[in-house]
């Protein structure tokens, strides 16, 4: 270990007592004339080289998947391109130091941040191998019945099973069958009501919709005392939101392209099919709207009729696991898409909505669901459960077989299963519950959330005034030019 007084060739802290590791970062202790810092790339290529000349490039990806992030990552989309590039002109799939400086630098603050660990799961293959065991778990049951009044969801294997999770950081996991298509059905609902806030705001919203849970089916003609729908989680408070929706001409496109935001531009696709059987069996639905129109519930000037129909589109979006989870992190995020960094949705419709989910995001379970599992969630009579974890990770589970009130059989056993283990349950004490797995923590340690934006400049004096992310390299992986050189590798915490 170092002394502090000492940590780069090069640099000496100007005062003359020893600098404390507890020292944040002051650039008045940085100037130029204190010496040279090490350049971020460096320090990565040293600690991913493990004291070799080169990186081959798989081992660089396989380092990289380790930590959650993915190759096709659209935040790592110019390293991996420089890095083909790059490859082409090398012929032993290898990469010295400055090759490995050219294809890393444009993200190197995010990858730096990645292989300290330093993401909201820091042991993020532990942490994945559970996420394993419980979906293992979960698809050894067999009850439950997949949904056959609607005529094109009777069609799916009560055999498919998926779970996909995707953190606030992007870090991304997948187990089963989640490249498969699936409608969102009522999953769509707090996303299209999540659009009207962000598009119009609470107030006016809440004009027409209440908050409150019903106690009663999801589609049964009742308002309540106001002459309202209960809230936007059953049927008649998601038909009159999609009327909000048309208030200011948001057509079916315009909501895809809204989707897929949410997504990050993963898999968002539309199933005709779908469309058309819930059209063809959607009396209950076609009563429901009439009796709002009945009850002036839309507003002024709207075309019910119109409503239903963009009402079974919205209900027929497909997504595939893998997208979804990005979708729910979005939320988790509170409205910045994880895998993009764009803001998608404001706060207040990211409050608004993950409130509502939290009330009555699971059918006439939605009491028992907040009860044992804690977490905002949306389900589907597809199967699927769009369960968001807040400030730490979305998820999406998809079986098709359900129970008696609508909901996933093994994605209520995987939601439940999860929390048992881990401490995610809204009133867990994270300080005192000792019997559960805290998977933001890492050596005991809490992990700490960066104050205000981070980059590059920041993020290399935090390491040059932290002792403890230091190691001493060998002297022979220590080059002569004083400019590039790193003569300590950074731990990984």
């Amino acid at each position: 270990m170092l002394n502090s007084r000492a940590s780069i060739i090069g640099y000496e802290s100007p005062a003359a007592d020893p600098l404390p590791c507890c020292c944040s970062a002051d650039p008045r202790l940085l100037t130029p004339k204190a010496g040279i810092l090490p350049s971020l790339e460096d320090l990565l290529f040293y600690t991913i080289a493990e004291g070799q000349e080169k990186i081959p490039a798989h081992k660089f990806t396989t380092a990289l998947k380790a930590t959650g992030l993915r190759t096709g990552d659209p935040r790592l989309k110019e390293c991996m391109e420089m890095l083909k590039v790059t490859l082409k002109t090398t012929s032993d799939g290898a990469l010295d130091r400055h090759l490995f400086k050219k294809c890393v630098q444009s993200n190197i603050v995010l990858l730096t941040q990645a292989f300290r660990k330093k993401f909201v799961i820091p042991d993020f293959q532990s942490f994945t191998s559970h996420i394993d065991e419980i979906y293992e778990s979960a698809k050894k049951l067999s009850g439950g019945q997949v949904a056959d009044y609607i005529p094109q969801l009777a069609k799916f294997s009560s055999d498919l099973w998926a779970v996909s999770l995707c953190t606030v950081d992007g870090q991304r996991h997948t187990v089963g069958d989640t490249k498969v298509p699936f409608c969102l059905q009522s999953c769509v609902k707090p996303l299209k009501y999540s659009i009207a806030v962000h598009d119009h705001g609470t107030e006016y919203v809440h004009r027409f919709i209440g908050k409150e849970p019903s106690g009663l089916r999801f589609n049964k003609l009742f308002l309540n005392e106001d002459d309202k729908p209960h809230n936007p989680m059953v049927n008649a408070g998601a038909i009159v939101c999609t009327s909000l929706l048309k208030v200011k001409a948001f057509h079916f496109p315009s909501v895809m392209n809204f989707m897929k935001k949410l997504a990050g531009n993963e898999y968002v696709g539309f199933s005709n099919a779908t469309f058309q059987s819930e059209r063809m069996s959607g009396d209950r639905n076609f009563a429901i709207g009439y009796y709002l129109k009945e009850k002036k519930c839309f507003p002024e000037g709207t075309d019910m009729t119109a409503i239903l129909d963009l009402y079974f589109q919205l209900c027929s979006i497909e997504v595939t696991c893998e997208s979804a989870s990005v979708m729910a992190a979005t939320l988790a995020n509170g409205g910045f898409c994880p895998i993009t960094g764009e803001r998608v949705l404001n706060p207040e419709a990211v409050q608004n909505t993950l409130s509502l989910m939290h009330s009555c995001g699971m059918y006439d379970f939605s009491g028992q669901f907040a009860f044992h599992v804690g977490l905002p969630a949306k389900s589907g009579v597809a199967g699927g459960i769009l369960l968001v974890v807040p400030n730490v990770m979305g998820i999406m589970c998809w079986s098709p077989p359900l129970d008696k009130l609508g909901n996933s059989v093994r994605g209520i056993q995987f939601c439940t299963d999860l929390v048992q283990l881990c401490n995610f349950h809204n009133y867990d004490n994270l300080r005192h519950f000792a019997k559960k797995l805290d998977p933001r923590r890492e050596g005991g340690d809490q992990r700490q959330q960066p104050i205000g934006p981070l980059d590059y400049k920041s993020l290399q004096q935090e390491l040059a005034l932290n002792d403890s992310v230091w190691k001493k390299v060998s002297p022979a992986e220590v080059d002569s030019d004083l400019s590039t050189t790193v003569v300590y590798r950074m731990k990984q915490q």
